[in-house]
């Protein structure tokens, strides 16, 4: 093993046993991050870090094995303890909308931040962080925001779908099948199902390229613009 992988390997195994530690004083009333040696923003850098190395190597059907990191357990459900949803960032939204302008800027790196903490919205935050910059400014009303988030994000999905089936030349009706068959089941789609999207069927060998692609594009698809 490396130098650098075994750093990473010692990190993600100390870093768990930091949110272990953390979840337990959490369970009492006067537990205060001021009380500890390690800054709350400093938890959440590491967090964020811990994370990058989640998604690097997660193990997924797409792939093939490339690290000893993935015989390691991250342990998920120690960050999803207090895991933060979309709508609790558009509650934040409209905190920054109504915010002072010499706040706006910390208010908008604290949601971005809680953004990149957060397993379920990393995938989700390119196209949050899009919003604030290109669509804010135009809402007069905070109490609006969600109403435009959602039309944002339905333009946003429509534009990402079709050109997921323009790039890779599928059957978009097919596509829909198989994305709909991954939300309402919770799986990753099989390989038969996503070769039933692909309007020119591939050689053997062009297969075992062609369709883990496609698979893994129509995963990041649904991560991106579904909470599972």
């Amino acid at each position: 093993m490396n130098l650098w992988l075994r750093g990473e390997l010692e990190f993600v195994r100390a870093f768990r046993e930091i949110m272990r530690g953390k979840n337990i004083l959490e369970g009492f009333s006067n537990f205060k991050w001021s009380d500890l040696s390690m800054h709350v923003q400093e938890f959440e850098d590491y967090k964020s870090k811990y994370l990058d190395l989640y998604e690097i190597i997660k193990p997924t059907q797409t792939k093939e094995k490339v690290s000893i990191l993935e015989d390691v357990d991250f342990e998920l459900e120690l960050i999803m303890v207090d895991e933060i949803n979309v709508s609790y960032i558009l509650k934040l939204l409209s905190r920054y909308k109504d915010a002072d302008e010499t706040e706006k800027e910390s208010q908008k790196n604290n949601i971005l931040n809680i953004i990149s903490g957060q397993v379920n919205l990393r995938s989700k935050k390119e196209l949050i962080e899009k919003f604030i910059n290109e669509n804010m400014q135009g809402i007069s009303d905070s109490d609006n925001i969600e109403n435009e988030f959602e039309k944002f994000w339905e333009v946003e999905k429509e534009l990402a779908y079709d050109a997921l089936c323009r790039d890779e030349n599928l059957i978009c009706d097919e596509v829909k099948k198989v994305v709909d068959t991954y939300i309402y089941e919770e799986r990753i789609p099989l390989k038969d199902d996503v070769a039933k999207t692909l309007r020119v069927k591939p050689k053997l060998l062009e297969r075992k390229v062609i369709i883990p692609r496609v698979l893994d594009k129509i995963v990041k698809f649904v991560d991106k613009f579904y909470d599972l």
